[in-house]
């Protein structure tokens, strides 16, 4: 289990979503009954059964159960959860910080929730008002329309004119030759540069055989550089235009490193990161998101290889500035992005430069998306004195033929994914592609599969981890032409999958996989996740002979290293 109670010596250990392990000792406090009861409902806050998901939230927590177990013992409490009573505890809130009072009242509560015994009335308390009112923090507000219209047309002016330069450095380059045969011209510099990578005067004027000083008088080494190499200030203009385009939080977009974008087609990036409040996150990009990702990648591809093997996992990398020649990653202090805003004169309405906020960009982003679409919209009721039913009706039913197609669409593939489900799963118990298409002529004529893919099929060039497929290509959990980026699990109800006796020890692994998620997750988020596929599991092992499954039972370790996941995915 990710997260356990530790009797003997007491603590804790638990195991965050984003595969950290942190241990807590609760050994040697005065009064071990109480301490281990509050440590139970604590078990019950963290990942995966509440919602702290990081190492500082749950220290927080520790600290306010030693708090509450010393003071309480120094009042001479010496008894468990069972025997506080009302007065005591509305003792200890009423005089503890605010914070204190609302994590050892959430202990409280979540002790109860594992089956523990409260006295009367004491979790109507603990879950009733608090006696500190926590101060109300507003959430900054979105950006007006004409500063955020403002704001990403500075960005996307950057970026564009940033890249052009850049292009435009490089074909130079590549015209160029060694300026100590060809001479002193920008062509040449720009060679010599991408080849030296971003050194300083003195590195460039060592190779050349000449001083600093000559290389100043010269001129257009700072303009080569610039052009080559992106600096902060293009850097700058990348991440706030990548966090309006794809509303990631700050800190995920701060973190991102190579190893996190997960192409998925020409056109398509799933990127994981690190959310400081939740952990590890996944988003598929949006469109235009993905074009920028391709363009800084493109536009940093030269800097990245002259850097070292950390710096060059990193996404975020450039100069500081031209002519002081140190790698930056990440986006640099507030006070250097309000500088960049001063330089690149970023107004807001009242005149003063732009404050920028970088989570005020994320709330802005899901501002404008409520704008442009209903789903999820806090505009869904357009007159308040319309109910549903009517809005429905006027405004839903008046849809452009093009509206009607795409919403024709959405129901024509919901109905297909109901009929895959519907479908028995194609296993074929004899390795004999006569037999196959004997059995599955259906199968046969939807694939519209010849002979010799037959033969692949049956014999095993078609393999992917749980089954065999008709035809990676197709396009139907990705773009056409393009390998399928399903997950395992996805072939389980897949219509092109088959199959055979040799895939009985992956399914077998499969599904100790999803036991191991069951005890791990929320039974309702499991059975959003995975409850399809665990049905379909059982209907397609029920079909293998018993002697094939008791043979391949023997080469099923039930670990996570046994299956093709990815980080966010393991279960330990």
């Amino acid at each position: 289990m990710p997260t356990q109670l530790i009797e003997e010596p007491l603590s804790i250990t638990c195991v965050f979503s984003n595969g950290r392990r942190s241990d807590y000792c609760l050994d040697g406090l005065p009064n071990p009954l109480l301490a281990r009861d509050l440590a139970t409902g604590l078990v019950d806050l963290i990942h995966p059964h509440g919602t702290a998901d990081s190492d500082g939230t749950v220290n927080f927590y520790v600290q306010a159960l030693r708090n509450m177990v010393r003071t309480l013992a120094a009042q001479g409490f010496t008894g468990g959860a069972a025997q506080l009573r009302r007065g005591q505890l509305a003792e200890f809130w009423m005089t503890s910080p605010t914070r204190l009072e609302a994590l050892t009242r959430g202990m409280l509560e979540g002790f109860a929730q594992t089956g523990g015994t409260l006295g009367e009335g004491v979790l109507d308390l603990a879950s009733g008002r608090h006696f500190n009112i926590q101060p109300y923090r507003h959430a900054l507000p979105p950006y007006p329309e004409e500063e955020w219209q403002r704001l990403a047309e500075v960005c996307r002016t950057l970026v564009d004119e940033s890249y052009a330069v850049h292009r435009q450095a490089l074909a130079a380059a590549a015209r160029g030759k060694h300026p100590g045969s060809g001479g002193w011209t920008a062509e040449n510099v720009r060679w010599l540069l991408a080849r030296l990578g971003p050194v300083t005067t003195a590195r460039f004027g060592k190779e050349l055989g000449c001083t600093e000083g000559a290389i100043w008088q010269r001129g257009g080494f700072l303009q080569a550089n610039a052009g080559l190499f992106p600096t902060h200030d293009a850097l700058i203009a990348y991440r706030l235009l990548f966090g309006i385009y794809s509303g990631i939080v700050p800190d995920g977009i701060d973190d991102l490193v190579t190893d996190d974008i997960d192409w998925a087609g020409d056109s398509t990036v799933l990127l994981s990161y690190i959310k400081g409040r939740t952990a590890t996150e996944s988003l598929t990009l949006p469109r235009r998101a993905v074009r920028l990702l391709e363009q800084w990648l493109a536009h940093s591809a030269l800097l990245r290889s002259f850097t070292g093997p950390r710096d060059r996992r990193q996404l975020w990398v450039a100069l500081s500035r031209p002519g002081q020649f140190t790698v930056v990653t990440g986006s640099g202090a507030r006070a250097a992005i309000q500088r960049w805003v001063v330089r690149h004169q970023i107004l807001a309405q009242d005149g003063s430069p732009l404050k920028i906020h970088r989570s005020r960009i994320r709330t802005t982003h899901h501002a404008m998306r409520d704008k442009n679409t209903w789903t999820g919209s806090g505009r869904a009721t357009i007159d308040p004195n319309h109910t549903p039913a009517v809005e429905g009706d006027h405004y839903l039913t008046s849809v452009t033929p093009a509206q009607q197609r795409a919403v024709e669409a959405v129901i024509e593939d919901a109905q297909h994914d109901m009929l895959r489900r519907s479908h028995p799963p194609a296993v074929i118990t004899q390795e004999d592609a006569v037999a196959l298409a004997c059995g599955y002529p259906q199968l046969m004529a939807a694939l519209d599969l010849d002979d010799a893919a037959i033969a692949e099929l049956v014999g095993g060039q078609r393999d992917v981890f749980t089954a065999a497929c008709g035809d990676q290509l197709s396009g139907l959990h990705g773009p056409k032409g393009r390998p399928c980026p399903a997950r395992p699990w996805v072939c389980l109800l897949c219509p092109l999958a088959v199959f055979a006796p040799r895939h009985a020890a992956n399914l077998l692994r499969l599904k100790a996989f999803f036991s191991r998620q069951w005890q791990q997750m929320p039974a309702a988020q499991f059975m959003a996740v995975f409850g399809p596929y665990t049905a379909r599991i059982q209907q397609i092992l029920d079909r293998f002979d018993p002697a094939v499954l008791a043979a391949a039972t023997v080469h099923v370790a039930d670990r996570d290293d046994e299956l093709p996941l990815r980080p966010e995915e393991m279960t330990a």
